[in-house]
């Protein structure tokens, strides 16, 4: 577990351990949610009000803490105006397209080798 990080959990939950990779991403996201705070000229103070949350779960965010749920992520986005970019995720999916295409290639092989014998 070397490409694994402990992240700690809140008092009575179970530990849990996520890739480097993932950590990685989520701090960029969390830059990102920040610097479109900044553009918007928005404190932390007025993010954390209209997301209904506190200053100090924002700056979580900004930071990329995975403990924090989804849906504060969400509510975040919400409040600098940015929730739709929730439907980008797991959009594209080239590798799922991939085994999906290559199912869908077998399958037409199959059925050309049942139609030879029709």
């Amino acid at each position: 577990m070397h490409n694994y990080i402990n992240i700690t959990m809140a008092k009575g939950s179970k530990a849990t351990f996520l890739p480097r990779k993932v950590l990685k991403n989520l701090e960029l996201m969390g830059e990102q949610i920040k610097l479109a705070r900044k553009r918007r000229k928005l404190s932390l103070a007025a993010v954390a009000e209209r997301a209904q949350c506190t200053q100090l779960t924002v700056m979580r965010v900004e930071k990329g803490a995975p403990t924090v749920s989804m849906g504060i992520y969400a509510r975040i986005l919400y409040a600098l105006g940015l929730d739709e970019d929730l439907l980008l995720i797991a959009q594209k999916d080239e590798a799922g397209n991939s085994l999906v295409n290559t199912q869908l290639m077998r399958r037409n092989e199959r059925k050309e080798e049942y139609d030879v014998f029709d």
